[in-house]
């Protein structure tokens, strides 16, 4: 498959690029500073590109069957209010709209589910702008007809395990952290087997 990456630079998206390489998957990471990637590969492109500029995504997303979107924004801007994954979202959807692109898969986070305890609404505070910007991207990509699937992970931490669990519209069960390449295997494994369309996807270790 001919994969299209965005937040390629990212935790996730760097395990994203690792693990579909070593799928044999055709790798696109569309990214603002590719020097950032260091790893090189023959079946890994590496352009560089806005994800805000609809028009540039599209001519770079061109011939794909899928995008994986892990978009976020950092400490510190991730603690003040910004919307650069809902207009990441805006011109994204509209690129595969022009490019003919059906399948997407985005990462957003588990704050957004409705859970009650005070371990949610500590991390609710205290992400509060993050979760408002992936709410607002959230609801471009749902207001759509794309095949997409949105996964909530939990807290993460950077290890090497891959197992995940998964449960629709919902957290699993004892959900407390999982690990950026389990997210990242997760993310593969919907794009190869077509699963989850159009459903939100909790996730736990």
């Amino acid at each position: 498959m001919k994969l299209f990456v965005l937040g390629a630079t990212g935790h996730t998206g760097s395990h994203i690029i690792d693990l579909a390489l070593a799928r044999s998957h055709h790798v696109t990471a569309f990214v603002r500073s590719p020097d950032k990637i260091k790893r090189q590969h023959a079946l890994l492109a590496v352009l560089e590109g806005n994800p805000r500029n609809s028009a540039e995504v599209a001519r770079a997303m061109s011939s794909h069957d899928a995008v994986l979107s892990a978009l976020g924004v950092r400490p510190p801007q991730a603690f003040r209010p910004h919307t650069l994954v809902q207009e990441c979202a805006a011109s994204t959807a509209s690129a595969m709209k022009t490019a003919g692109v059906e399948r997407l898969v985005m990462v957003s986070a588990a704050v957004l589910f409705p859970q009650r305890g005070l371990s949610f609404a500590f991390f609710r505070r205290l992400l509060k702008y993050i979760a408002d910007d992936l709410r607002g991207a959230e609801a471009i990509i749902r207001a759509t007809s794309l095949e997409w699937t949105i996964t909530r992970p939990p807290r993460l931490t950077e290890s090497s395990d891959l197992s995940y669990r998964t449960c629709v519209g919902g957290v699993p069960k004892g959900a407390a952290s999982m690990s950026f390449r389990g997210v990242a295997k997760f993310m593969l494994d919907v794009v190869e087997h077509h699963s989850y369309l159009q459903e939100i996807v909790g996730l736990a270790r």
